[in-house]
Formats: structure tokens, C-alpha cells, sequence
């Protein structure tokens, strides 16, 4: 069955369609499912989080107004997930495509498996580089800066901080997994 697909000496697994899947084509589709996943959810809690309340500043009653759109950090964050996730949705289309239509592997040209590549190290830089942006925001008083002590906002608006927190860890979750995907990619290259 593996010489029928030109791949000798990888396990195959026979799909609904009738053609076959190689352990490489399910952990690939799996990854990009685990990146549109975690990008999904990143963009989720990030464009949800908003909330209004009220906090005691010296004495002062300060009405504060938090939503995530505020913050450019933050905007960046929303834009590199729907991007990680748009590039995810293609990467399964097109994998998809392949295996039900055409009945051809995952990955068909070391072309397509160096452009994939270049994009999975791509996004896992941008999502590295906008989950350091967002939590850099989210940590103000740990700055360093000899400052006023500013007062902690997120005993009042919890729920938006608590959003904030979660895209934060599932961007840095999608990191990880754009990660393993080039180094899905880069074994992909030396084996083919």
C-alpha cells in the first residue's frame, strides 16, 4: 500500500475516502488543526475582553473604561491571530483538498513544503513577538522604573484582565505550535 503512494516504508492508514493517510499527513493535519485552535481561541478571548467598573484612586472614584481595542499591543495581538488563523484554515483546505479530491499526499513538492516552512517560522515569530507586546502591557507595574506605584486595575475589572490572560497563554500556545509545525516541516524536507 505505502509503494502505491510512492512512499516506501511509511505506515499507512486507510481513510473514509479510500485513500490513504501516512502517520506524516495525520500529525501534519493535526498540528494545523491544534494552530487554528489555539489561534481561534487567542482571538476569542482578546476581542471579548471589555469591561467597565469603578476604582478607588487616592481616595478618588474613577469610573474606568477597559476594552481591548484600546490598546495598540493588544490590536497587534487580534491581527497576528486572525492572520496565524486564516493561514491555518488555507493550510487544512488545501491539505484537505488533497487527500479527499486528489488522493495525493499533504504535502506534495519540497517547493511547497519550503514555502510552508517559511510561513510556520513566520507566524511563530509574529506570535511570539505579539504575546511579549500584550503581556508587556498587562505588566506595568513590573517594569523596572522607579515610578508611583500605579494601583492594581485588575482587582476591579477582573474579567478583562482574566481575557486578557488567556489569549496572552494561548498565544503563546499557538508559538509553540507554528514551532512544531516548521519542525514538522524540516523533517518533512530531510525524509522527501
Amino acid at each position: 500500500m505505502a509503494e502505491e503512494n510512492g512512499r516506501q516504508g511509511e505506515p499507512c492508514v486507510r481513510s473514509k475516502t479510500g485513500g490513504t493517510l501516512t502517520k506524516g499527513d495525520v500529525v501534519v493535519l493535526t498540528l494545523r488543526l491544534l494552530c487554528m485552535a489555539t489561534s481561534v481561541t487567542a482571538m476569542s478571548f482578546m476581542v471579548t475582553a471589555r469591561q467597565v467598573s469603578a476604582a478607588s484612586f487616592y481616595g478618588f472614584q474613577l469610573r474606568l473604561h477597559s476594552k481591548w481595542s484600546f490598546s495598540y499591543s493588544f490590536e497587534y495581538l487580534v491581527g497576528v491571530t486572525a492572520t496565524a488563523t486564516a493561514y491555518s484554515l488555507l493550510q487544512l483546505l488545501i491539505a484537505g483538498s488533497r487527500l479527499l479530491v486528489k488522493k495525493s499526499p499533504v504535502i506534495p513538492s519540497r517547493n511547497q513544503a519550503w514555502l510552508v516552512f517559511a510561513g510556520d517560522q513566520i507566524l511563530a515569530y509574529a506570535m511570539m513577538s505579539a504575546g511579549s507586546a500584550a503581556s508587556g502591557v498587562a505588566n506595568l507595574n513590573r517594569t523596572g522604573i522607579r515610578h508611583t506605584a500605579l494601583p492594581n486595575f485588575c482587582k476591579s475589572l477582573d474579567s478583562f484582565c482574566d481575557h486578557v490572560t488567556v489569549s496572552i497563554a494561548f498565544t503563546f500556545f499557538s508559538c509553540v505550535m507554528y514551532a512544531a509545525a516548521a519542525v514538522q516541516d524540516v523533517i518533512w524536507l530531510s525524509t522527501h
